[in-house]
């Protein structure tokens, strides 16, 4: 399967109007180091194709030729940054849109969000205060959903395998769904319909249009329309249900609403802010349990905290944010797991970085996979821990990527409090323990998953 990512990318390049350059000598993009097209008219996305993600090319790419490297979709020029130090020089703190979102939005064809800045400020404190209230208001609901996971796993027998993955995505998405959307999901078979057109849109975007699959097949273009239209269809009543209403229950879609937002710009947001939530909080979740069944350390040092923090008591939202290492084993996890590894931004105004000059509307690419992964950044970087964040340098420097701080994403931030809050109810009461002999392989694509199931098992403490 071809990557999201790849897509994403490719479509942004649609996008662009001006026509970019073709160094004829050095077949190099503006003379950046990297690769020449190994096809006319595709570039070198046989080459991404053949390395088996984008991710993966760009970590091969990286090694060859350095921090700045160039390469071509089609015929057109792309250059990828690979290091902080690079990143330092093209990241613009200042910038209101997220590149996560303006990918999304590019792929289901939505007009893309490019208002002025004052729009963009004003749209980008509207997700804010969305995520804020929403998780303030929903913290019993949060918590009711972990405890009724939690009571699940306690009724298996120790032997039982648990299949990791499905019961995170089944969590978050009743998480996700209640919190953003409301009381609609209460009911599961709600949900079921909503991971059901969720996964039907979810893959199409990551494939279909790319290889042209979705336009050739008459029944999965019409099952992916069908998806959209109902997943659509649902936000817009939610939206009208909402509006004019004096709610006790603050949802996400409230801001949004409360805003001076047009319908469609609220059904943009809602649908974004839906559909990306429920994987990076379900990646998340698997991700982090993942590595705490692999650490028994991290583990011991997780629940010696929760414990201090807690002792016999509830579990409130005043505490959670005392939970300081428990935030890093987060940030360790996306990491460790390159949760998003590739991000994108189209070049506004002719830039330098380094001895190179970078074109007005180049295809910008963050190497994010290949930054985490720096040795020069992040000593032993294939190892998993957490006390590397005791460092406030490192914590800036994850900042910078967009990973915590003020450029975090608000889907990740939303996914770091829902986190936090199912590993301090499992954790509290249970082991989490591997499966022997599983080996866990890395499907990398916007956001990176297992290629298979996940399996741990559990027992109480």
């Amino acid at each position: 399967m071809l990557d999201f990512a790849i897509f994403a990318v490719t479509f942004l390049l649609a996008l662009v109007a001006a026509v970019l350059y073709l160094y004829p000598a050095s077949r190099q993009a503006a003379g950046i180091p990297g690769i020449t097209p190994t096809d006319e008219k595709d570039g070198n996305l046989p080459d991404i194709v053949n390395s088996g993600s984008l991710h993966e090319f760009l970590v091969n790419l990286h090694e060859r030729y350095g921090p700045v490297v160039s390469f071509w979709f089609g015929r057109r020029p792309v250059v990828s940054l690979g290091t902080v130090d690079v990143l330092k020089q093209h990241i613009n703190p200042n910038k209101t849109l997220d590149p996560f979102e303006t990918m999304l939005k590019s792929l289901l064809r939505y007009q893309s969000s490019g208002g002025n800045v004052s729009e963009n400020y004003t749209r980008k404190k509207l997700y804010e205060n969305g995520v804020t209230d929403s998780l303030q208001s929903n913290f019993a609901l949060l918590l009711k959903l972990s405890e009724e996971l939690l009571n699940k796993w306690l009724s298996y027998p120790e032997s039982q395998h648990i299949p990791l993955c499905q019961h995170m995505l089944g969590f978050a998405m009743k998480s996700v769904t209640q919190m953003v959307m409301g009381s609609t999901f209460e009911d599961d078979q709600e949900v079921i319909r909503f991971q059901k057109n969720h996964g039907t849109v979810w893959s199409e975007i990551g494939k279909g249009f790319l290889d042209g699959s979705l336009d050739k097949s008459t029944t999965r273009k019409k099952q992916y329309e069908d998806a959209l239209m109902q997943l659509e269809s649902i936000l817009k009543k939610i939206i009208k249900e909402r509006k004019g209403k004096n709610v006790s229950q603050c949802i996400f879609i409230d801001s949004l609403v409360q805003g001076n937002l047009n319908d469609q710009q609220i059904l943009e947001d809602s649908m974004i802010f839906s559909l990306a939530s429920c994987i990076i909080t379900a990646k998340l979740c698997t991700w982090a349990i993942c590595f705490l069944t692999t650490s028994e350390e991290v583990q011991k040092k997780l629940y010696e905290e929760i414990d201090q923090v807690f002792g016999k008591g509830p579990i409130t939202p005043e505490k959670i944010e005392q939970l300081r290492y428990c935030r890093q084993v987060l940030c360790e996890t996306v990491r460790t797991a390159k949760l998003t590894p590739v991000s994108a931004r189209l070049q506004d105004i002719e830039g330098k970085i380094d001895k190179f000059i970078i074109p007005r509307e180049t295809l910008v690419l963050y190497a994010l996979g290949v930054v985490l992964q720096d040795p020069s950044t992040w000593p032993s970087p294939y190892k998993f821990d957490p006390d590397r964040f005791n460092d406030e340098s490192v914590m800036k420097t994850f900042s910078l990527l967009g990973f915590s701080g003020t450029q975090e994403c608000p889907e990740l931030r939303f996914a770091y409090m829902v986190t936090t809050v199912l590993l301090s109810v499992l954790v509290r009461r249970l082991h989490l323990l591997p499966v022997e002999g599983q080996v866990i392989e890395t499907k990398y694509e916007l956001v990176t998953s297992s290629k298979e199931e996940a399996w741990i098992t559990v027992s109480k403490r």
